[in-house]
């Protein structure tokens, strides 16, 4: 009897094979020919070798289709084993999905300016996305590189951001580099764990294929094939930014975000993120979105609380 034997490397088996192994249970039920055994995080399969052959086809677009929606329903293995290596699904229906984040969910732009920015980064190698707290700005960009990363135009996504409230200084915190960075990341890590799953995540962090790096780490790097996200650029100094612009590499997208609104620099110390804007305006290649109250998606109040205090600055000028 031949033996074919499926591990699922990058796949979370409880997910993959569904609730009480039902997907198992529909594969079972479309090659009765075939013993089907799962196993762990391996699926083996007994029979024909023929039959094995189209067996191996079939998991080849299930696995495929979990990579791509991270989530693999009753509907879409029927639809799989039925249509046997026919599209399954309209994929013109789905072209302003940026990615479908854990549980199959779809993450889009969801406003006017959320959309310039996806525009603006199809269309140029850096993107400055610049607004107030609420925006999506942060979370776009995110979408945008794990986007990048499952269509293979780059290799890894590297996340880094100014620690200004500990000045840079990370060492005297405990444990390792990650544990010291994670408390200013943690907005990154909240989108990333809505998009890509919990094991999966913790996999591409421990290869390097997502990289949490303080800003002052990044001197002398050279990054090539990388999505590279400054977040909270404002805080950054003009030595800070000069540095990050230039760490760009061959097939390197660079997104920057910040809230010049919300800078926590010393006094008499420019923001790299302004300064950086007013150089750059006419370059080339180079994108600039400016989100506004109009973007906010977070609760109803936030724009009302944004509105407030813009009247009151405006007042104070």
């Amino acid at each position: 009897m031949n033996e074919l034997t499926i591990e699922l490397e990058e796949v979370n088996p409880k997910y993959f094979f569904g609730t009480q192994e039902a997907n198992v249970d529909l594969l079972r039920r479309y090659f009765p020919k075939l013993k089907i055994v799962a196993r762990g995080n391996k699926l083996m399969a007994y029979g024909d070798e023929a039959l094995l052959d189209e067996f191996d086809q079939r998991m080849a677009e299930l696995l495929e289709h979990f990579l791509k929606y991270n989530i693999l329903e009753a509907e879409a293995v029927e639809n799989i084993l039925i249509n046997a290596g026919q599209p399954t699904f309209d994929e013109s229906l789905g072209n302003d999905v940026l990615v479908h984040g854990v549980g199959g969910r779809a993450i889009k732009a969801q406003t006017a300016n959320q959309r310039k920015l996806v525009d603006l980064m199809d269309n140029n190698d850096m993107v400055f996305a610049i607004g107030p707290a609420g925006t999506g700005k942060t979370y776009t960009c995110v979408a945008l590189a794990v986007r990048a990363l499952k269509r293979k135009e780059v290799q890894r996504i590297v996340l880094t951001r100014p620690a200004v409230e500990a000045g840079e200084n990370l060492g005297f915190l405990p444990g390792d580099m990650k544990e010291k960075l994670d408390p200013y990341m943690q907005p990154l890590y909240d989108a990333l764990r809505d998009m890509i799953p919990y094991e999966k995540l913790d996999n591409f962090i421990e290869k390097g294929v997502i990289q949490i790096a303080p800003l002052a780490f990044m001197r002398g790097r050279t990054l090539d094939r990388a999505f590279v996200i400054l977040d909270e650029a404002q805080n950054t100094t003009h030595g800070q930014m000069k540095m990050f612009l230039t760490r760009m590499g061959k097939s390197a997208k660079f997104m920057i975000t910040g809230d010049p609104g919300q800078i926590d620099l010393p006094r008499r110390t420019t923001s790299g993120l302004k300064e950086a804007l007013l150089i750059l305006n006419d370059v080339p290649g180079i994108g600039i979105i400016k989100l506004d109250d109009r973007d906010v998606i977070r609760h109803r109040l936030v724009k009302k609380i944004l509105s407030a205090y813009k009247d009151i600055e405006n007042l104070n000028e």
